[in-house]
């Protein structure tokens, strides 16, 4: 992936003028009061600094132009914070934030998952804390014993570590084993095609059409519609269905509701005679 920063935002940047520190106390001064004028003037002037730091940590995994986005987030919450009171340039003020916002930038896009600021640094947490105990007591520590000893809930413990998991190429092969020698994509399961579900809907679906083919015409028409086997993504009204056959809409509902009375009463006929031997003795 290459890292390349859009020359037009580079000429848009180098276009501020620079500051001096006394030019940056007193805008600090005006941002203390409200003043966004001095609030924009004050982000702008700086943004040089975070492209400086962008180039030279950026990994080669995440677009430049990405971290210098999230480092200017950075940069801004820097310029609503500071004061002359710290003593100090604003650069040097402001560096800590840009590199924690491009440092939390780069973990979260590290994983295929991403996963929240807070989780993540809660897993290393963990995870240094489970190294410890394992070099003290020579064995893992249990979510139990990691819970006492980081005074955290067990459940919070266990909601971490679930969300952690590890990825596999599909075409990485497996050693050991009587499986040893074959790529882990043959050992996945294929769901896409069950001949088993693909009977069973086709059976039932003469059973249906059968069941349907004993109805009143009426009755036929207003399930054929209503339940959309014309194939029409929106059912009928019974509004529609009763200017279609003739009827009022109010029969037409008293129409379907019989016809769903008949489709119950030959569905429970056509239940094999042991299923239903077994549904009476129940």
């Amino acid at each position: 992936m290459e890292n390349i920063i859009s020359k037009s935002y580079l000429n848009q940047v180098s276009s501020f003028p620079l500051l001096g520190a006394q030019e940056e106390l007193a805008l600090a001064a005006r941002i203390a009061q409200g003043d966004d004028a001095a609030y924009a003037q004050l982000v702008n002037a700086n943004l040089r600094l975070v492209i400086s730091i962008a180039r030279r940590c950026a990994p080669a995994s995440v677009p430049v132009m990405d971290l210098i986005q999230e480092g200017n987030l950075g940069l801004m919450a820097a310029a609503r914070k500071f004061s002359a009171a710290f003593g100090t340039r604003f650069s040097t003020y402001a560096y800590p934030w840009i590199m924690q916002y491009m440092l939390r930038y780069i973990d979260s896009r590290a994983s295929f998952i991403p996963v929240t600021g807070h989780r993540g640094r809660m897993l290393k947490r963990i995870r240094r804390t489970q190294a410890y105990l394992c070099q003290r007591d020579g064995h893992e520590a249990s979510p139990s014993e990691l819970s006492a000893y980081m005074e955290l809930s067990e459940e919070k413990i266990r909601d971490c570590l679930n969300s952690e998991y590890s990825v596999s190429s599909l075409d990485a092969i497996v050693q050991g084993g009587d499986r040893d020698g074959i790529s882990v994509g043959e050992l996945v399961a294929d769901t896409t095609y069950a001949p088993e579900d693909v009977l069973i809907d086709a059976e039932t679906q003469d059973d249906v059409r059968r069941m349907l083919s004993g109805l009143p015409h009426n009755e036929k028409l207003v399930i054929w519609y209503r339940f959309n086997f014309d194939g029409e993504r929106r059912r009928k009204t019974f509004r529609e269905l009763g200017q279609m056959i003739g009827i009022s809409p109010e029969t037409v509902r008293q129409t379907e509701i019989r016809a769903l009375r008949h489709l119950r009463s030959c569905a429970a006929s056509v239940v094999p005679a042991l299923e239903l031997e077994q549904a009476c003795a129940l």
